[in-house]
């Protein structure tokens, strides 16, 4: 039972995968959202237990025009998934075009997760959410020896404490350039 799900999940994450690989880059969204702070971390104040934003502003989206490494460098994740959310597609667009034009930068797709869970399964979790990232950056046309995945789960928290605003910002994706 619990394989079928998985199997569900992986489908689903390779649609939106191939989807945005397929899907204009136009820029239309714009990523500002309340809730983000001045330095591009997500504050959770947006809605119910979501880190929000995506720390750009207008129709910048992330994308840097003079060849430097993207802005935002984490993104987040709903409880208990490995599906990328909608609003950080622009994002993780922003770092495929990062490393298409610069063969020869590396980055370290680091996995997180919240506490809840055992240290296995948050590992495991953590793993696959790493692993969502690098298969929609190679959609994109990044190189798969430019990336390399790594999974922390639950030993390195952003932010301590049981709140439903502490998890959300502790199911995380870091680019580690």
């Amino acid at each position: 039972m619990q394989f079928k799900s998985h199997a569900r999940t992986l489908a689903i994450a390779l649609s939106l995968a191939l989807i945005a690989g397929c899907s204009s880059t136009g820029g239309s969204r714009d990523g500002s959202m309340d809730g983000t702070r001045a330095d591009g971390v997500g504050t959770g104040t947006a809605g119910a237990g979501q880190v929000s934003g995506t720390g750009v502003s207008g129709d910048r989206a992330g994308q840097q025009a003079d060849g430097r490494i993207p802005d935002v460098r984490t993104i987040y994740f709903d409880f208990d998934r490995d599906t990328i959310r909608p609003e950080f597609e622009s994002v993780l667009v922003a770092h495929a075009r990062y490393l298409r034009s610069n063969g020869n930068a590396r980055v370290v797709l680091q996995g997180h997760t919240d506490e809840r869970g055992t240290r296995e399964y948050n590992m495991a979790l953590g793993e696959r959410r790493a692993n969502s990232v690098k298969r929609f950056l190679e959609v994109q046309g990044v190189s798969p020896s430019q990336l390399q995945v790594v999974s922390y789960g639950e030993e390195r928290l952003a932010v301590r404490g049981n709140s439903e605003d502490a998890h959300a910002q502790n199911r995380r994706v870091v680019f580690a350039y």
